[in-house]
């Protein structure tokens, strides 16, 4: 096999864009370059690594398998080009990482503004992901590593290292006068018989509140989906409806927002915030770096239900 370092970057961009014509835009070649040395690296290898239709491109399980191999290299090269050309002082770099809807929203716009601020010459790609993503993604090298809540049942390959730095745990906020803001505690169940207030469809919080209640044998009653935790807080204090929220969130907006806020007593509310990396040298120095705030960040102290609520004007 002689395929070279461009062909593998020409594999990702189409892999990546599903599309020959977005994928050679993005490797600034024409279409017909990028056909044949797609067809050139899937000589070499023996596989076909896409099928094709008149909608695009998807990869076939070889092109799959491929792909993890690919990611792995070529940030490998990117590693290695940081230690012998340049980048040995950290003073360049990137770094992607893949993150729950709570660490996108609420802490991680903080400490990246720090950090890139101190460091012009870095730049990350954060995106928001489900948690099955966000796993599978640092297994596989697409991302460098990722930010998620671990919960009662879920599973972290035993491949990745996880680094816990903080915990939380998910509350019911409601109106002042709602019926629930009366309990000391509540459950989910219970919450499930009034309208809620919920993330967009693509955030992993709304995922896993939706499979809760089906897993008691309800649907979420969906009110409104929001874009964020300060708008769902929002709505909830004018009576669109109730939510389940972060604790550190609910923290945060009830010291200004007439809300009443109530643990939830199942178990499964209760997240551990956790960074997965596959191995610590899978980072360059300024990606240690970062972990290493992430780790030290600290969210506010847990609150007690009995505590005062804002009281209406």
């Amino acid at each position: 096999m002689h395929f070279d370092l461009a062909d593998l970057r020409i594999f990702v961009h189409v892999a990546e864009a599903r599309s020959l014509t977005a994928g050679a835009q993005r490797a600034h070649l024409s279409t017909a370059a990028v056909s044949g040395r797609v067809k050139s690296l899937e000589a070499q290898l023996e596989s076909r690594l896409f099928y094709r239709s008149s909608q695009g491109v998807e990869l076939t399980p070889a092109g799959e398998r491929l792909l993890q191999h690919a990611h792995l290299i070529l940030r490998q090269v990117e590693r290695v080009k940081s230690e012998f050309s340049g980048y040995a002082s950290d003073a360049a770099g990137h770094l992607r990482i893949f993150a729950n809807t709570t660490a996108v929203i609420e802490f991680m716009p903080e400490v990246l503004a720090d950090f890139l601020a101190a460091r012009p010459g870095i730049t990350v790609d954060l995106q928001e992901r489900m948690t099955s993503d966000i796993v599978r993604g640092v297994l596989d090298g697409t991302a460098d590593m990722g930010i998620l809540g671990i919960m009662v049942g879920v599973e972290v390959p035993s491949r990745l290292k996880t680094l816990p730095f903080s915990q939380d745990r998910l509350v019911l906020a409601t109106p002042l006068d709602h019926p629930l803001a009366e309990r000391e505690e509540v459950t989910y169940e219970d919450a499930l018989d009034y309208p809620h207030v919920t993330l967009h469809e693509g955030s992993t919080l709304f995922h896993y509140l939706e499979m809760k209640a089906l897993e008691l044998g309800k649907p979420l009653p969906v009110r409104i989906q929001v874009f964020g935790f300060e708008s769902a807080c929002r709505m909830i204090e004018a009576g669109v409806g109730v939510g389940i929220i972060p604790e550190s969130c609910a923290l945060r907006y009830r010291g200004h927002m007439r809300l009443s806020v109530r643990h939830l007593s199942d178990a499964w509310a209760y997240r551990e915030r956790s960074i997965l990396i596959r191995d610590d040298h899978a980072l360059p120095g300024f990606g240690q770096e970062l972990l290493d705030i992430i780790t030290q960040y600290q969210s506010a102290p847990p609150f007690s239900p009995a505590q005062r609520t804002p009281s209406r004007p």
